[in-house]
């Protein structure tokens, strides 16, 4: 299989993606040998949405459409994640990844002037600024995940995912929990968030394909934040890390380990929120984004 996820076994856009969240703005982008899929709605300055691990566009579903009322919307669903066609296992790294955002950008003719990254996606933003591939006014990371795992995990955590990432049995025994909806809310409430069951719903339908779940567990197993975090400091765009306060996947305290690397970052709290904040009051993120957007000067542009 040459180190390629089967893809036999990914979410179809026919029958997964029937009622998807916001369908209508869905399309397909073939670039860098993938095929994407892509959601754009609303007009105005250009804001590019990348989801963390084991999500799709469906995390943004109120989220999109409320930016969209003053902004022209992308968002992509991560290779191997949704419906997007998956890298090879090694690409799955973080500027495996960053390239491979970077070509679809290309192929569509999008300079973003304001990137936002959820977990994982805003350290993916973070290489991509680094790189030189994306130049916006600002980098909002909403509960990124941007500094290595501290302790014993570190030293755990990526060889077992490696394991687990390799053996396409792990993935489908992964997908086959999902099918006990308390083992998916279980999930979810691990990260501190609490979800519509509509939300809970969405997650477990992509969770019950094995493809996601390697996808999932690929970028676990090739990501090397330890890489990052000393570039942090030539961060060109001013760095917002918008941290949950009830976060258990990427401890709020995580924040100041960002701003002992960039002490130019601002770090903007959000009481009683975890994890998935953007999924659980969206309009309410969504108001502080706009805001954010006018303090770099993004409205004036409008």
């Amino acid at each position: 299989m040459c180190g390629f996820f089967v893809m036999d076994d990914a979410p179809v856009w026919e029958t997964d993606g029937r009622d998807w969240p916001n369908r209508a703005a869905s399309r397909f982008i073939n670039a860098g040998g993938l095929r994407w899929h892509l959601q754009q709605m609303g007009d105005g300055p250009t804001v590019l949405l990348l989801h963390g691990t084991g999500a799709a566009t469906h995390s943004w579903r109120a989220f999109a459409p409320a930016l969209a009322e003053r902004f022209t919307v992308i968002a992509p669903d991560l290779p191997g994640h949704g419906f997007t066609s998956a890298l090879p296992l090694h690409r799955m790294s973080l500027p495996g990844m960053a390239g491979a955002v970077n070509g679809l950008l290309r192929e569509i003719d999008c300079s973003p002037d304001l990137v936002i990254g959820h977990s994982a996606g805003a350290a993916i933003l973070v290489r991509m600024s680094l790189d030189g591939f994306i130049r916006p006014r600002g980098l909002i990371s909403l509960n990124g995940a941007l500094m290595p795992w501290r302790g014993l995990p570190a030293h755990i955590f990526s060889p077992a995912a490696k394991l687990m990432a390799a053996n396409t049995l792990v993935a489908r025994l992964f997908a086959r929990r999902a099918a006990d909806r308390r083992a998916v809310e279980r999930l979810v409430r691990s990260t501190g968030s609490t979800l519509e069951p509509a939300g809970v719903d969405l997650y477990q339908r992509l969770i019950r394909h094995p493809s996601h779940v390697r996808a999932t567990l690929a970028m676990m197993a090739n990501w090397d934040l330890a890489a990052l975090a000393p570039e942090l400091s030539r961060l060109e765009p001013p760095l917002f890390l918008v941290v949950g306060e009830q976060d258990t996947t990427v401890p709020p305290s995580e924040a100041r380990r960002v701003r002992e690397r960039l002490p130019g970052a601002e770090v903007i709290r959000l009481p009683g929120l975890g994890h998935l904040a953007h999924e659980e009051r969206p309009a309410e993120v969504a108001h502080l984004i706009e805001a954010l957007a006018d303090r770099v000067g993004l409205m004036a542009a409008d």
